[in-house]
């Protein structure tokens, strides 16, 4: 492939990056930086893949993957997915001061209905100690929706909130 072919291909990606729905609006302009073990880039057929120690790096976020497949039809990327063992996700979200962190053996992103589905050991998380884990889980970015659990007997959706820190009372002392 070309390379403006490949430049082509990665402007595309950079306009439908799943995980810029949840981080720093500033990320969407920063450079992309993929590294792989190997890349095969098909415009005919309109599928690129990377695979081998998948890192993409844009800003604040990080996606990691054995493997990462683009699906895009003309100008418009219609599918990425990445799998793994376990497929990561880091960005920082705005307005936040700590990472979101996402795992799963497989994460999916469909760009026509806005939507990311976490599969296989799915979670979420943020070092402040929330947790969110299911062997599915769905995110609707349009809405802001996120649905978890599948059909599979015994798959069950657990969720972990920590409590606000306790505020002084007025009057009371704080210790430093």
């Amino acid at each position: 492939m070309r390379l403006a072919d490949t430049r082509h291909t990665l402007v595309l990606l950079l306009a439908v990056l799943p995980a810029a729905a949840w981080g720093l609006a500033s990320d969407r302009d920063q450079p992309i930086h993929i590294e792989a073990d190997s890349a095969s880039l098909d415009e005919k057929t309109g599928i690129s893949v990377y695979t081998g120690n998948v890192l993409l790096r844009q800003g604040t976020l990080k996606l990691h993957a054995e493997t990462m497949t683009v699906h895009s039809s003309g100008d418009k990327v219609s599918k990425i997915v990445l799998t793994g063992n376990p497929a990561t996700f880091v960005q920082r979200p705005d307005d936040n001061d700590v990472d979101l962190h996402a795992e799963s053996g497989q994460m999916e992103y469909y760009a026509t209905d806005e939507r990311i589905i976490l599969l296989e050991a799915a979670r979420v998380w943020q070092v402040d100690g929330k947790e969110f884990r299911s062997d599915k889980i769905i995110y609707d970015i349009s809405s802001n929706r996120i649905n978890a659990g599948g059909s599979e007997t015994g798959d069950r959706v657990h969720i972990i909130l920590q409590p606000k820190p306790k505020q002084p009372e007025p009057g009371e002392a704080t210790s430093q």
